[in-house]
């Protein structure tokens, strides 16, 4: 399947009703990955209501803003945070990640306990409106065909580890890659305690 093709399904189902569980996890991508999308990534992935996954790739920053992407959208000349990089499907989309107290009431998928993904205007409109160090802003996410993503983890592509908010949200994340690596591997504590989870 196509990035093309990719993109239709998880536009879709991004758009769709409101998961009820989170159920995020974490992809570090193992040392050699050739696919120079994923290469030296940690990517944040939930599954949508269909059950295919889709995320964000949590340790690639850039230098755009959202004026640079969406100069229309409200806001968007007034939000100082840079853009990440959410992975290589649909990069003009925008993709909020952020802590709420409370569900929010527009679409958005739980990835850990008070934490949210979601591409709905209005949630993103409140992330613009209120910047807080728990949201941050991407373009274009990740996302995988049904069994896709199964199939790299069992030909040992990915490290899979437990999401936390604190992880998510983690300042330093041009260090992040190399400190889960070392945790998924054992060699010592990481920044954050996340712990190895089963892929099964």
């Amino acid at each position: 399947m196509n990035l093309r093709a990719i993109a239709v399904v998880f536009l879709l189902a991004l758009s769709g009703a409101l998961q009820a569980q989170p159920n995020g996890i974490l992809l570090v991508a193992k040392p050699g990955l050739a696919d120079p999308n994923f290469s030296e990534t940690v990517v944040l992935v939930t599954r949508t209501g269909d059950g295919n996954p889709v995320g964000v790739i949590l340790n690639r920053p850039t230098t755009l803003h959202l004026a640079d992407v969406a100069p229309k959208f409200p806001g968007a000349r007034n939000f100082a945070e840079a853009l990440y990089a959410g992975g290589p499907v649909m990069r003009e989309v925008i993709i909020a990640l952020f802590a709420a107290e409370t569900p929010p009431r527009e679409t958005a998928f739980p990835v850990v306990p008070g934490v949210y993904l979601s591409m709905h205007p209005l949630n993103i409109e409140r992330v613009v409106a209120a910047p807080a160090t728990r949201a941050r802003l991407y373009a274009g996410f990740s996302g995988w065909a049904p069994s896709q993503l199964e199939a790299e983890i069992d030909s040992g592509s990915w490290y899979v580890l437990r999401a936390t908010e604190d992880l998510i949200f983690r300042r330093d994340t041009a260090g992040m890659w190399a400190d889960l690596v070392a945790q998924a591997r054992g060699e010592r504590t990481a920044h954050d305690s996340a712990t190895t989870v089963a892929v099964r």
